[in-house]
């Protein structure tokens, strides 16, 4: 009982990319008993005008000023540091999060093929970022590092392995950069390499600021992935905790050890928050659906279903 009442100061969940923060759904959240919530950012072009990006943060702030909820803001996943227009963007982000009172920005690092030029194009990366985070740290900002996976099956970028990130992130050794592990996505790799996934999540957890969860398929070499409702190829599904074929119960005390939030990441069509929300306790935990009222049964059916 102590892990699940510690649970759930650590537990949010995502606003869908495109969707706006509206008080209907940050309060549908919050009254599912999560903590947190993930705002995608505006696009570079609004990160990179000052009076727009601090007008869209003012409005996002306007509406989570509704609730509790802990803030997150997820950067725009085509932006790479290490080039004037991205920098600026980046920038950006990080003045927003201040602005609307996110405690991370999330951001897609490492994100290119490793191959010819991809040296110089790191080190222009690694140094941009260390100047970022010396800004972030300045205004009470956190950028987490996200792992990576082939959305279809496909080349790999030099972040689908998480090794690499916490490479980065020790050698910027800013308290303002870590890594935010996905759960989902290292599931990913670890079925295309044939590996378990605690062997990608375990090596890193040091360096952990922020999770993101959820469920997925792997690899998807069995002919059991292929489900009815679900793109036949697709690998990042992100699907509801339960839905797909991470073991919980092998990666749960991995996650419940740990302080950092937990970041609930299921993509539309996806069920209700509080769907989502007690799936969650229940892969996450000892808990069983069975303890659970008839009405929130239902909720777990129909998101394992989904």
């Amino acid at each position: 009982m102590q892990a699940q009442l510690r649970l759930s100061s650590r537990l949010g969940l995502n606003v869908p990319h495109e969707w706006w923060p509206s008080v209907p759904l940050l309060k549908e959240v919050e009254a599912s008993g999560l903590a947190w919530v993930q705002l995608p950012a505006p696009p570079a072009s609004v990160l990179s005008n000052a009076r727009e990006c601090i007008a869209h943060a003012r409005a996002a702030t306007a509406s989570l000023g509704e609730t509790g909820l802990r803030r997150v803001l997820h950067a725009p996943a085509e932006l790479l540091a290490g080039e004037p227009g991205a920098d600026r963007a980046l920038a950006g982000a990080i003045s927003y999060a201040s602005e609307c009172g996110a405690e991370f920005v999330v951001y897609h690092a490492r994100c290119l093929a490793d191959g010819p030029g991809a040296g110089d194009r790191m080190l222009a990366e690694t140094r941009s970022l260390a100047a970022l985070a010396s800004m972030a740290e300045h205004v009470g900002v956190t950028i987490a590092i996200e792992n990576l996976a082939p959305v279809y099956p496909g080349p790999e970028v030099i972040s689908a392995n998480p090794l690499s990130l916490r490479a980065l992130a020790r050698r910027i050794a800013s308290p303002a950069l870590g890594l935010c592990l996905d759960i989902g996505h290292a599931n990913v790799i670890a079925g295309l390499r044939r590996t378990s996934l605690s062997r990608m999540v375990e090596p890193v957890l040091d360096a952990v600021v922020l999770f993101h969860v959820h469920d997925n398929l792997g690899g998807r070499w069995r002919a059991s992935d292929r489900r009815p409702g679900l793109d036949p190829l697709r690998l990042d599904l992100h699907l509801p905790p339960g839905a797909g074929s991470i073991d919980w119960p092998a990666i749960a005390p991995s996650l419940l050890s740990h302080d950092a939030p937990l970041m609930l990441e299921v993509h539309p069509p996806r069920p209700a928050p509080r769907a989502i929300a007690d799936a969650a306790y229940v892969c996450l935990t000892t808990i069983d659906s069975s303890e659970l009222p008839a009405a929130r049964q239902r909720s777990i059916a129909s998101s394992s279903a989904a």
